[in-house]
């Protein structure tokens, strides 16, 4: 299904002139959900339709009476199976938690989203416990990307159902987390925009976790300046107004070594159309080598903080009833129990070095440029078949994304692909709390591609 919704400022403009309402817009989403024919039934673990209309209602009323709260109002927003939803299970769409206490409280993100108008449309399915890149999910099915539909190719994780809500019009906008590129990589996959904020500039609680010393949560959007309207509200910031910048003031650094390695040659031409566009257009690219990114295998070569952590949270429920774990999931929190405090402490203090080196190298520029991932979205059904290759694919998926989580930075992935083509997707990185720098980067860069 390829219908999708407008952009956001483009809805809020339809939503005050009267030629749409918020409750038009829920049953639009609730209607591409419901469709047999659509990936609704996968993209989905639970659908709100009953408070998502009663909220839509709400927020129509509130708009004719010129309390329209944010640039959010009523919009329809997916939340990925890890926030708390008063009255739901958080699962993390696993089998071990699908019976699990409904929650009590909110998110405080989730609250944040409604104070500020949004409809809150549904949970959406994932890898299990968030840990892979892939999105595939032995317990709730796997959603299918929307490019080559037919052959079944994988959406991206962990935030599989988000990509997807957004790609095919089941929401405006989700709400996804990234550990090591589960925003970015769906966003990649399923052709549309994430941002995945500095950690720490969107609160935690109330959200499963999985790495602690790594996890964010972020939007997957149509555009950059969706992903900034929905930001804004998540972080509690006031609405940003986006710039578009002097592109010949702009200077990235494109790495030649690591992100390459082992690429699709589709995702090799298409990042460096990409990067020659920008050019063209006067931004000045350094194409140079940065021998920090080759250290990383060995700095993370016990499991990094993601496998520690992990079995941190995971020890006791995998001791008791690893068969109810995906197996591939289970067998990397595994990874974590043979990490000693040692190996942990070192890794901690490695990491500090590490993200004071590349800070001094990023300083002079306004981001880092490489592809999302180094792969086209494979098949579902060869990922299932061979485990080998799943594994492959899924450290390859993860691997430049999660350079930014280990950098604690914040990054945009932008489509850069001719339409009707296999997806990729650009990435801009920066440094911790270069936030909103980054976002009028990322504008002024999504308006160069599409120019």
């Amino acid at each position: 299904m390829s219908t999708s919704f407008a952009r956001i400022r483009e809805l809020q403009r339809a939503l005050d002139a009267g030629e749409t309402n918020a409750v038009v817009l829920t049953e639009q989403a609730l209607s591409r959900i419901a469709d047999p024919a659509g990936e609704g039934a996968t993209a989905f673990i639970s659908v709100y339709q009953d408070q998502a209309l009663a909220a839509a209602r709400a927020s129509d009323i509130l708009r004719a009476a010129g309390l329209a709260r944010s640039a959010l109002e009523g919009i329809p927003i997916s939340i990925k199976d890890l926030f708390d939803y008063k009255g739901d299970v958080t699962r993390g769409a696993s089998a071990l938690l699908k019976d699990a206490p409904a929650a009590t409280f909110n998110a405080t993100l989730v609250d944040r989203l409604q104070e500020a108008g949004a409809i809150i449309i549904g949970r959406t399915n994932m890898t299990e416990f968030a840990f892979s890149g892939i999105g595939i999910n032995p317990h709730y099915g796997t959603p299918r990307a929307p490019w080559d539909r037919e052959h079944g190719r994988i959406p991206g994780g962990s935030s599989s159902g988000a990509g997807v809500s957004v790609s095919d019009g089941m929401a405006v906008a989700a709400i996804g987390t990234d550990t090591g590129g589960s925003i970015r990589i769906p966003a990649a996959f399923c052709g549309i925009t994430g941002f995945k904020p500095t950690a720490d500039r969107i609160p935690s609680e109330g959200v499963m976790p999985l790495s602690h010393s790594l996890d964010s949560s972020g939007p997957l959007a149509r555009s950059v300046e969706c992903c900034a309207l929905v930001d804004a509200v998540l972080s509690g910031e006031p609405e940003p107004t986006l710039t578009r910048l002097d592109p010949k003031q702009l200077r990235f650094i494109a790495p030649t070594n690591y992100v390459l390695n082992q690429a699709d040659d589709k995702v090799k031409a298409d990042f460096a159309a990409a990067v020659a566009k920008l050019k063209a257009h006067g931004v000045q690219v350094d194409e140079v080598e940065i021998p920090e990114l080759d250290q990383l295998p060995h700095i993370n070569r016990t499991g990094g903080f993601v496998c520690a952590e992990a079995w941190f949270y995971h020890q006791d429920n995998i001791e008791q009833h690893e068969d109810l774990y995906d197996p591939r999931v289970a067998s990397r929190i595994l990874r974590g129990k043979s990490q000693t405090s040692a190996d942990y402490i070192e890794l901690q203090q490695t990491r500090q070095q590490w993200i004071a080196q590349m800070e001094a190298l990023l300083a002079p520029y306004d981001g880092l440029l490489m592809p999302t991932t180094p792969l086209l979205p494979p098949t579902i059904a060869e990922l299932v078949a061979d485990e080998d290759e799943f594994f492959r694919a899924n450290g390859l998926i993860l691997r430049n994304p999660a350079i930014v989580n280990f950098l604690n930075g914040c990054a945009l992935s932008l489509p850069c692909h001719a339409a009707d083509t296999a997806p990729v997707g650009l990435m801009i990185a920066a440094p911790a709390y270069h936030d909103s720098e980054l976002l009028n980067v990322g504008h002024t860069i999504e308006s160069l591609l599409n120019s």
